[in-house]
């Protein structure tokens, strides 16, 4: 999904016209997406935009300054006929295109002079062509006459009405057409290289100039719909004069020699302006001298050379995508920001550099991906980790005491379940006599036997901070020192086990009361190095604690069958108790052992609260 936002960019910021039928489609897609585009790539223009100076081109501005010294517009036709001659004898000019319509004749003189000029000289005059797909205009705009239709270019964008010139000045060989559709914010960005109407084809006014007088053969291109105006110099890098400079002869004449010439206005009174990339308002004969020096480049071989920019995106939102994919699991969502971020940005550093190289791909196409994937894939990841958070909350707290769980989320423990060896202290508690109690009763109250019986030892394990690994039918197994270490991991098993006799025992004497046989629960506690975590398989997985110290507390409970005591204990417990008292019950070969184990038991007896005994002292008695 995110991929195919930038397959729909490519296509949506960057299709050719060459129909009516592709410039409403254009119009729609513009909607989506090619505004962005362009917003970006005109960043990319200001950037790169370069004033070095432009050798191969004149701009002759009939200015406010001209206007002011020589008069108002319109000048008459021998005025301009005058300026044309002095550009092309005096100053050995190659040629000349007049960026101004003219489409009635006025005085005979000077018109007949200007057809002359284009008919047999290198002079271009201008005519415009409308654009009016949406229809806004009742009747199209059709006047004058045109002329220099080629018969290189076979196609173009069509066009829907026209301004032509006098009769005779449209029948010069080389006319250049100067219209122009704005994009949907107003900035000219594109020109039609050709244009089509009434069945002929019109090369735009550099175009024409170009094949008139550069000396080449005319420009061959493969496609003559819409040209991006590439911007790449800027209003500064052109040489302009004032024509009432060039009339008066105030300019050096090698400063005009062998150069190409654009005759038009910056006036504000004449209209001529434009909204372009670089600036919001600059005059139209600039765009006709930036279009010109992008013609000149391009039959020179001095284009920048084409890179894919369409498959470059492409490929770099593919990527992304599957990146991101991989490692969003792996991330918390602000590192994921991170990503996309680092992302956008170098994606941004390698769009800088092939925007001159391929002026139809969409820039915004990757950064479009990594939006879809900020919106969607971010939140996304980010409720599969709360969700996965709230399962090991709930898992942990089956397990732990809440205070345990409390202290995890305080450590910022990745993954707290991971196996680890430990130092713990294990315990193994047990109902004695199982079967004989539960054998006579209705399910229902063998049920609740178990479960009051269970609720004795696992409220206890919870309340000394231990961690309930699981029930075994009428028992149950806990540790101490994991999830997280606990420094009296063997003390805090040890009151949890004088507290489970005790509750016992009370439920015991409530159920004699009521005719049932005693109760009596088998404990075993050992303490020794083991490996607590996450253990199973895909299908299922537990929160346990293996090795020989957890074997051997199985063990001690099943070996207290044959003691009268409850509680039977084993030696790592007393090597790490420090404020208990002990009796020792001999040695017992235990099952899977080599050698016998000392057995020991609490003693009964124990110290007011506050004192601490020497635990070496006191761990004797009686086998």
């Amino acid at each position: 999904m995110a991929f195919t936002v930038t397959l729909w960019s490519q296509y949506a910021g960057t299709t050719r016209l060459s129909s009516t039928d592709d410039v409403w489609l254009r119009t729609i897609l513009t909607q989506v997406s090619f505004l962005p585009n362009e917003w970006l790539r005109d960043a990319f223009l200001r950037m790169q935009v370069s004033d070095a100076p432009e050798p191969r081109v004149l701009v002759v501005d009939i200015d406010e300054a001209s206007l002011t010294e020589l008069g108002p517009w319109p000048w008459p036709r021998a005025r301009l006929a005058d300026l044309v001659e002095i550009l092309l004898a005096d100053y050995d000019a190659r040629g000349v295109a007049l960026d101004i319509l003219l489409p009635s004749p006025t005085d005979t003189d000077g018109d007949t002079r200007l057809a002359l000029l284009a008919a047999h000289g290198p002079l271009v005059p201008a005519q415009a062509f409308d654009f009016d797909f949406a229809g806004n205009r009742p009747q199209p705009v059709r006047d004058g006459h045109l002329g220099g239709a080629s018969t290189i270019y076979k196609r173009g964008v069509p066009a829907t009405g026209y301004l032509g010139n006098y009769p005779a000045l449209a029948a010069a060989p080389h006319v250049g057409a100067i219209g122009f559709i704005p994009d949907p914010d107003g900035a000219l960005r594109r020109i039609p290289l050709v244009t089509q109407f009434g069945g002929k084809q019109y090369p735009t006014l550099a175009l024409a100039l170009l094949n008139c007088c550069s000396g080449q053969p005319p420009l061959a291109l493969a496609d003559t719909g819409l040209m991006r105006i590439p911007y790449r110099r800027d209003w500064s890098a052109f040489t302009v004069v004032s024509a009432a400079d060039i009339l008066q002869h105030r300019i050096a004449p090698a400063g005009a020699s062998g150069r190409l010439v654009l005759v038009g206005s910056s006036s504000l009174g004449m209209g001529d302006r434009v909204s372009t990339p670089l600036a919001a308002n600059r005059p139209g004969l600039g765009v006709q001298a930036t279009i010109l020096s992008a013609l000149l480049d391009r039959q020179q071989g001095a284009l920048p050379a084409p890179l894919p920019g369409r498959l470059a995106a492409c490929l770099f939102a593919l990527v992304s995508s599957i990146a991101c994919t991989l490692a969003f699991p792996r991330l918390s969502a602000a590192a994921g920001v991170a990503l996309l971020g680092a992302s956008s940005a170098l994606w941004l550093a390698l769009a800088y550099a092939l925007a001159p190289h391929d002026p139809a791909f969409a820039p915004t196409g990757p950064l479009a991906t990594n939006l879809f994937l900020l919106t969607v894939a971010v939140p996304y990841q980010w409720q599969q980790a709360q969700r996965r958070s709230r399962h090991l909350l709930q898992t942990l707290r089956q397990y732990v005491a809440p205070a345990v769980v409390e202290q995890l989320l305080r450590s910022e423990e990745l993954d707290p379940l991971r196996p680890r060896r430990c130092d713990v202290t294990t315990l193994v508690a047990d109902m004695e006599g199982y079967t004989t109690q539960v054998e006579t009763l209705p399910v229902e109250e063998a049920a609740r036997l178990t479960r009051d019986f269970l609720d004795c030892l696992t409220g206890e394990v919870i309340a000394h901070q231990g961690t309930l690994d699981k029930y075994t039918g009428d028992g149950m197994m806990a540790f101490w020192g994991a999830p997280l270490p606990l420094e009296q991991h063997a003390d805090l098993a040890l009151d949890a086990a004088h507290k489970m006799t005790q509750r016992v025992a009370a439920l015991s004497a409530a159920r004699v009361r009521e005719g049932f046989l005693p109760l009596r629960v088998r404990i075993g506690i050992e303490s020794g190095a083991a490996m607590a975590g996450d253990f199973g398989t895909s299908f299922r997985s537990i929160y346990t604690a293996v090795g020989d110290s957890v074997n051997t507390a199985a063990r001690l409970e099943q070996v207290a069958r044959d003691f009268s005591h409850d509680i039977i204990i084993g030696p790592g417990t007393i090597d790490r108790s420090r404020r208990h008292r002990f009796l020792s019950l001999g040695e017992r070969l235990l099952r899977g052992k080599e050698r016998a184990t000392p057995l020991y038991t609490l003693d009964m007896t124990l110290l007011a609260p506050g004192t601490t005994p020497d635990r070496r002292d006191t761990a004797k008695g009686t086998a």
